[in-house]
């Protein structure tokens, strides 16, 4: 890889997560961190700050899995594709980057991130089946009620879309979402997977 470091020996780092396609922060690497973003496939960085290698999620453990790597025509930028195992900046956020100056926007991919998010709650859920949460009862309940659930939140879409109220609808189209998550953990099936459907058909 014949990255072209600054008179500093570092380069901009773009960090993006691989499903949402959202950036989710910009640091900085050195050779030393981008051989061991490499080598161990999770991202190493250098701060300018305290001079020194860092590996992202030591301490809080939100690492991020390294997805792919690559470098602009300049080869002086990298863009690291990564799975992210919690959120990306130190404020909690999901992203670094959530200070808006535009604000009137088309959607994009990232903004239905929570997707993703309810879907690392649901399968926390599912492992540690906390007392009185809704979602341990339906895992508890077992594949049956789960499946009935789906149903009946289906029918509830059908009747708000029939009675013409959009108020109803929103919430019944997100109850049915829920649940059919709720359903793809417990049976094993990544949302991705679902996605990458999609997006196969789309290209056809």
């Amino acid at each position: 890889m014949n990255i072209r470091f600054d008179e500093k020996g570092l380069v901009p780092a773009i960090v993006q997560d691989a499903d949402t396609k959202e950036v989710l922060t910009l640091a900085y690497m050195n050779q030393e961190s981008l051989t061991k973003t490499l080598e161990t496939g999770e991202t190493w960085f250098f701060s300018r700050s305290r001079q020194e290698l860092w590996h992202k999620g030591a301490t809080s453990g939100n690492t991020q899995s390294v997805v792919s790597v690559k470098y602009d025509c300049d080869q002086d930028a990298v863009l690291v594709l990564v799975e992210p195992k919690g959120p990306a900046c130190h404020t909690g956020a999901v992203s670094c980057f959530t200070e808006g100056v535009v604000t009137e926007r088309t959607s994009s991919l990232a903004d239905y991130q929570i997707l993703q998010t309810l879907e690392k709650l649901i399968i926390e859920r599912e492992k540690d089946r906390p007392e009185g949460a809704y979602t341990t009862y339906l895992f508890e309940k077992g594949v049956d009620k789960i499946l009935k659930k789906v149903g009946e939140e289906a029918s509830e879409v059908i009747i708000a879309a029939k009675n013409r109220d959009k108020e109803e609808l929103k919430w019944e189209a997100a109850d049915l979402l829920y649940h059919l998550q709720v359903l793809l953990v417990e049976q094993g099936l990544p949302f991705t997977e679902v996605l990458k459907t999609l997006e196969e058909r789309h290209k056809r």
